[in-house]
């Protein structure tokens, strides 16, 4: 049977792949169809044809998933962000932990009977809505010229407007209207990719889900520096996002660049505070659920900070990771990737000493500043790549430092990316007891535990965590203790 592009079929779906997208097959042949779900029975049109397999376009729903939920957001399916949110949030939640655990098996060659019986269950939520306390906003043009703001269309750069995101927070409706109606008023072009002219690119809104501050950053498209109002009428647009309930640090931040990065080097905060504080309590696990303490951390967050989006599912995943940990109050502890210490200034609850290696600056002095105005004194912090402070510090470490060459646990949460080879090599020569591994990406995750396990290690509990409710990603965290 030949496959060609724009050929509809009729087609049951059977599974759902990595990202989401809805799997079923013709005669043995695979189809990729974005937006389908297992279960439905669809009208779908191939888009791109290869040797085994073809991705295709949901054109009709005949008859649809029993798991099938209507949207709450009107644009899902355009924007793109909430890759599965038209699926009932327990098959999300069953979704999530299976797509843990079979990577950790197919990647990470674990016996399935294993992972099954090591996998502890999905921690979700009970409202998983208006969960995200930071989100990144993109600036354009409509094509009447009038500024907008909301989400890039997957793969594209496409912005599909949309003030009201259901994630985010909902000050954030305010906030962008607000910025909306100022550049209208006052002629404030948007940035413009194709051509490098307009002034504002994002804006940048963070909320302390704790102590209900608020952070707003915009974006500029401008060279740095402090003695200029950057935003035509700025006083005026001060002056209306100062009125809004909570609102506690606006910054400009500068970028120039040709570049998908987001944000420049430079920040000026022109109003309130340079940072924002949240707070994460410690929690104690209770069967499947979670009791808070009145153990809890506050944190100094500014606008390039690293803090995890999700403050509710935070502290259950650092909770659980320092549970993972075992400490005693004897310990010494590496905790890498450190970021602003988040987990680090937990862990310092039940360590003797706790060393954070992160390779973002200012994340190091929002570090320092954290544990210091937290009272924690047993917690040290070193600026640099993992992969180079690690091995640098083994290999110079004096006779007085034997602690810090051979921890009792390493802690480890790196970006999507996984570990660096020589991050892991460095672990496997520090011998700890324990490596307590938190990561965002499965994949990477079941690659670096293969590695720690033919080096020594056996995989002991793992838990998945929903951090990203609506979307295909999860946050997982792994124990792996040494073999004797």
């Amino acid at each position: 049977m030949g496959f060609e592009k724009n050929q509809i079929y009729t087609v049951t779906i059977e599974d759902i792949g990595a990202e989401g997208e809805g799997i079923g097959k013709i005669e043995g042949f695979s189809l990729f169809v974005k937006d389908a779900l297992p279960g439905d029975v669809a009208k779908v049109k191939l888009t791109k044809v290869r040797k085994n397999y073809a991705f295709a376009r949901l054109e009709e729903i005949i008859k649809p998933s029993p798991s099938r939920v209507e949207p709450c957001c009107p644009v899902s399916r355009q924007c793109g962000g909430c890759q599965i949110q038209a699926l009932s949030y327990g098959k999300q939640l069953a979704f999530k932990q299976s797509k843990v655990e079979n990577n950790l098996v197919r990647i990470g060659g674990f016996e399935p009977e294993m992972i099954r019986e090591i996998m502890e269950p999905i921690i979700g939520m009970e409202s998983p809505w208006h969960y995200r306390n930071k989100a990144q906003y993109p600036f354009g043009c409509s094509k009447d010229g009038t500024p907008v703001t909301g989400f890039y269309a997957g793969r594209t750069h496409v912005i599909i407007p949309n003030t009201d995101c259901l994630l985010g927070a909902r000050e954030n409706k305010r906030i962008l209207d607000t910025i909306l109606k100022h550049m209208r008023q006052y002629q404030v072009a948007a940035y413009d990719e194709g051509t490098g002219q307009g002034l504002v690119r994002h804006v940048l809104v963070r909320k302390g889900f704790f102590t209900e501050e608020l952070m707003v950053c915009i974006v500029v498209n401008a060279p740095g520096g402090r003695k200029r109002e950057w935003i035509p009428e700025q006083n005026r647009l001060l002056d209306r996002l100062a009125l809004l309930p909570g609102m506690t640090s606006i910054s400009v931040n500068f970028n120039t660049e040709n570049t998908n990065v987001i944000m420049g080097k430079e920040t000026c905060t022109i109003w309130g505070r340079d940072k924002i504080r949240d707070r994460l309590h410690l929690l104690q696990a209770d069967g499947d659920d979670f009791i808070k303490t009145d153990r809890s951390v506050t944190y100094e967050i500014s606008p390039r900070s690293f803090y995890q989006v999700n403050s509710t599912q935070a502290e259950r995943l650092y909770s659980t990771a320092l549970s993972y940990a075992e400490l005693t109050g004897g310990e010494t502890v590496w905790d890498l990737y450190c970021g602003i210490g988040t987990i680090s200034l937990f862990l310092s609850f039940g360590a003797k000493q706790v060393y954070g290696v992160e390779v973002i600056p200012e994340a190091i002095e929002d570090a320092r500043e954290n544990a210091r105005k937290n009272g924690i004194t047993n917690v040290k912090f070193f600026e640099g790549k993992a992969e180079e402070v690690l091995p640098e510090f083994y290999g110079t470490a004096g006779e007085g430092e034997t602690d810090m060459r051979h921890p009792d646990v390493i802690v480890v949460d790196p970006p999507r990316k996984g570990c660096d080879e020589v991050t892991l090599e460095t672990i496997l020569k520090m011998q700890p007891e324990r490596v307590v591994y938190v990561s965002c990406d499965s994949a990477t995750l079941a690659r670096d535990l293969k590695i720690l396990c033919e080096g020594g290690y056996e995989l002991k509990r793992g838990r998945v965590c929903d951090q990203f409710c609506h979307s295909v990603h999860v946050e997982c965290v792994c124990l792996m203790t040494r073999n004797k």
